[in-house]
């Protein structure tokens, strides 16, 4: 049965209680998200896998290897220690903002002041949260890219703000147009409420990678309208071999635009959640005002341990995020080519972005088709939005020897039941 992607969270809770019956509803904001796509349906996976079907997830992008050994072992030697375990500072350790600059100094050569120009986070989400608090109003309209990251979306729409999609598109790269971004922000300027921006380089799902110019009509196009751009960037290391880049390179981006970066994919660091924001001075300090309100800081052992991370060598990042991750994707490649998907052979990152065939009506026929029949859990393109409603996006974040399984059972599928 195909899932759906909104799940109804609206309905009033009833309870009979001594003095009648009670009903508690939920705050109005519920009605314009859903659940997570992801949290719904890996309940979904956990009950089939109870049911002993044995499913091989190749949906979620959680690096399945560790840190650097130096990492785990500063984070040991810290947590035994008898006087790390108290509240942090929300602005982060000394150590771990100096090192977050080097990071940015060493990779991208742009230059950060560690005391006000870097904000440690809580992982991106949390980023993505506290920047539209800080700077959109209720009603404020917000460019989200169509594909994107479905959290751009869903934290918008809880913070009420007004969703404009912009298109990203295969023929154009998977670049924004920013003709189109023109007329858009043209057709709605008399009302002057867009606020924000959001890109994110290189690209997820589709694996673009980013591009100098586009960086630098991004900030051309923020300093014309007067918005504030947000490039999220955690995949610049994985499967990248080029020169890595920033938006934060281009002369004058730290006037108008926010980098969100990552230790999740580049250091192997999903459930360590840790993050960070570059930006002036001036946009740290709001954000700051937000951030400081809702959370009291990173166990301090976990912030120094995320310092000793960014001295990870060439070598580390050669083995841990290019060598093994292209190893995994030459098996995608080859589901994907089992399934008659079409794919860009230059896509960078952890995901593969493919094309489904002609023969489907719709992009689940294939996806719960595989879940069902194949028992493989690949990810539909929907959920990142209409743009991608014809494609699907697989996962590397397996072992080698899961792929090659999965290779198998896809192989095994009966003929397209379509044909």
């Amino acid at each position: 049965m195909k899932s759906e992607l909104y799940t109804n969270v609206n309905t009033p809770l009833t309870r009979e209680g001594n003095g009648g019956g009670v009903t508690i509803k939920p705050a109005n904001r519920l009605s314009d998200v859903s659940e997570y796509y992801f949290s719904r349906k890996l309940k979904e996976v956990a009950q089939m896998n109870a049911e002993g079907k044995d499913i091989i997830s190749l949906a979620i992008g959680s690096p399945d290897m560790p840190p650097s050994d130096a990492t785990i072992d500063v984070l040991c030697r810290e947590a035994r220690k008898a006087n790390t375990h108290g509240y942090q500072p929300t602005v982060g350790t000394p150590e771990l903002r100096t090192a977050m600059a080097g990071f940015y100094k060493r990779w991208y050569g742009v230059e950060l002041d560690p005391a006000t120009e870097i904000q440690p986070l809580i992982g991106s989400k949390e980023g993505i949260l506290h920047v539209t608090l800080a700077f959109v109003n209720p009603g404020d309209q917000v460019l989200v890219p169509n594909p994107g990251y479905p959290t751009y979306t869903a934290l918008s729409r809880l913070l009420g703000a007004e969703i404009v999609n912009y298109d990203l598109k295969e023929d154009n790269g998977w670049q924004p147009d920013f003709d189109q971004l023109e007329k858009i922000v043209n057709h709605k300027s008399s009302n002057g409420k867009f606020r924000l921006m959001w890109t994110n380089y290189p690209n997820m799902p589709t694996g673009a990678n980013a591009q100098r110019e586009t960086y630098e009509r991004l900030v051309d196009f923020a300093r014309c309208h007067n918005i504030l751009v947000v490039n999220d960037n955690p995949y610049s290391f994985i499967l990248n071999r080029g020169e890595r880049l920033s938006l934060l390179q281009v002369p004058g981006a730290k006037e108008c635009c926010i980098e969100f970066n990552s230790m999740s994919k580049s250091h192997n660091m999903p459930g360590w959640r840790v993050g960070m924001l570059a930006t002036n001075a001036e946009f740290v300090r709001w954000i700051l005002k937000v951030k400081s309100n809702i959370d009291s800081g990173t166990f301090r052992p976990l912030q120094l341990a995320a310092a000793q991370a960014y001295q990870n060598s060439d070598e580390w990042h050669q083995q841990a995020n290019i060598e093994t991750y292209a190893r995994r994707r030459k098996l995608a490649e080859e589901i994907m080519n089992v399934l008659g998907c079409t794919f860009d052979k230059k896509q960078v990152g952890m995901f593969l972005w493919g094309r489904i065939p002609d023969s489907y009506a719709d992009v689940e026929d294939l996806t719960e088709r595989v879940l069902h029949e194949a028992r493989v859990f690949i990810t539909p393109g929907f959920i990142f939005g209409t743009n991608g409603k014809r494609y699907i996006r697989i996962s590397l974040c397996a072992k080698e020897d899961k792929f090659q399984e999965a290779l198998q059972r896809v192989k095994g599928l009966s003929p397209n039941p379509s044909l």
